[in-house]
């Protein structure tokens, strides 16, 4: 067997009906869209309208609420981080950072960093370069014979900012000049 000769079992995947066809094919006319109205016509889209009442999604109460400015972090707990190392993903005489939790399949997402917490036990002497870790964390590695850097991870939105300061302040001194 080659891979050019795989194939799905018979009838495991059915085909999309073609419509609009002809009268033989079943499908043929209207297409299955009856007679005229809105949606019958192309791109009309009516989803969650109920006839000038309220529609269900607005009549139901709000919960909640969703912080635009909340620091995305990966969340790694020591005790994935000691099973990482006991299987071998992740270099103990290293530096562990986001990049080395990431490689390991550690850290998913956190374009703000990483964020370390002590769920587990950590037995190994590490030493960590992270955006942030709860206290019971440091502790925790400190108790290992390691160390924890938290550094400061500085928004690109900021940074973006104090470079336009620094670019307008600099345009001010050369127009005084």
């Amino acid at each position: 067997m080659k891979l050019n000769e795989l194939n799905d079992n018979a009838g495991s995947r059915k085909g999309r009906m073609r419509v609009g066809r002809g009268i033989g094919s079943g499908k043929g006319k209207t297409a299955g869209r009856g007679q005229k109205g809105a949606k019958a016509r192309s791109g009309v889209s009516i989803n969650g309208f109920e006839g000038g009442q309220m529609p269900l999604h607005m009549r139901l109460p709000k919960r909640g609420f969703n912080n635009i400015f909340a620091k995305d972090y990966a969340i790694v707990n020591l005790g994935a981080v000691q099973k990482a190392i006991d299987a071998g993903k992740l270099d103990a005489s290293a530096t562990v950072d986001h990049a080395a939790l990431k490689t390991a399949g550690l850290a998913r997402g956190g374009k703000d960093g990483v964020r370390l917490l002590a769920k587990g036990e950590l037995t190994t002497k590490l030493s960590f370069l992270v955006a942030g870790a709860s206290q019971s964390a440091i502790d925790a590695v400190e108790k290992a014979g390691g160390k924890v850097e938290v550094i400061a991870v500085v928004p690109a939105a900021e940074k973006a900012k104090a470079k336009k300061g620094t670019a307008l302040a600099a345009k001010k001194a050369a127009a005084k000049a």
